[in-house]
């Protein structure tokens, strides 16, 4: 069985996506991992280049900045990272720049991985995710956030990133067939230093807005001050950081408190949160996936 990594990242040493965790955390299932390294304003370049050079190889791409619908330049330049996949490889073990794979886990996607390698209907598989905010401390509490979502799939070049590359489908437009992995993701997309949560903010807006509209919105902001009050509602974390995470976990130089008490979550949310906690019942998450049978 061979696995291959992708991902993709520009300015991450600007916007302080921890890629190299990130690529760190896949690569014991690895045996190599390809990532599309954009045109940087800063050293990604020579960060990727540093995280392994025996198994992570590089391709250099350029950004479509045009490519403001929906987020579309990251599901671009995620297809760019797949179609490098050579045909020999059996998974593809997709990764983003802020999320880190729990090394508990890794056992577990192994062995789905084999068991299931030879179930043609089996297109990918499923990963739950833990999305934390403001500081190590805090995850999010609402049904605003993905539970699950694909990050292994089949080495089917039919398979294709769907929209701003949170998922996939297939031509022409299928949801793909999965199965759960066994594997956890800590999601750190909202856990950074204020004046870089503001630049990755920025730089966010700019692949989903016009320029003129960034600049208004931006105009009158302290950039220096990210407000990470706009959260409908956290609580506390209680388990156990990935151990790729420690260094950088222990530079933490922001303080981000929290009253997990107040909430400003829709009522609708906060139905559908009670049915889940009192009964089990899953209603309204958004799947972009069918989930077969075991």
């Amino acid at each position: 069985m061979k696995v291959v990594g992708f991902s993709f990242i520009r300015n991450a040493v600007k916007c302080d996506y921890p890629i190299s965790e990130a690529i760190r955390s896949i690569l014991p299932l690895c045996d190599e991992v390809i990532v599309a390294v954009g045109n940087s304003e800063d050293e990604t370049l020579q960060l990727v280049r540093n995280i392994h050079p025996a198994k992570v190889r590089i391709i250099e791409t350029e950004w479509d900045d045009t490519l403001r619908q929906g987020g579309r330049a990251f599901a671009v330049e995620t297809d760019k990272a797949f179609q490098a996949i050579g045909a020999d490889a059996d998974w593809c073990f997709y990764i983003q720049a802020d999320e880190i794979v729990h090394e508990n886990t890794l056992d577990a996607v192994e062995s789905t991985m084999k068991k299931k390698l030879q179930r043609t209907d089996v297109d990918g598989l499923l990963f739950d995710f833990i999305h934390f905010w403001g500081g190590y401390n805090y995850t999010a509490a609402s049904h605003r956030w993905h539970k699950k979502e694909i990050r292994i799939i089949r080495n089917n070049k039919n398979i294709f990133s769907y929209k701003d590359s949170m998922g996939f489908r297939k031509k022409p437009n299928e949801k793909l067939n999965v199965l759960n992995s066994g594997g956890l993701i800590h999601h750190y997309s909202h856990v950074k230093p204020p004046e870089l949560m503001m630049n990755k903010s920025i730089e966010m807006d700019k692949l989903w807005h016009s320029d003129e509209w960034v600049i208004e919105k931006y105009s009158s902001i302290d950039l220096s001050k990210y407000d990470y009050d706009g959260i409908d509602a956290l609580q506390l974390f209680g388990g156990v950081h990935p151990s790729v995470m420690k260094e950088r976990i222990a530079r933490m130089n922001w303080h981000f408190e929290y009253d997990t008490s107040r909430s400003k979550m829709k009522w609708k949310y906060r139905f559908r949160k009670w049915l889940e906690d009192e009964f089990g019942l899953s209603v309204g998450v958004y799947k972009n996936y069918r989930l077969l049978r075991s």
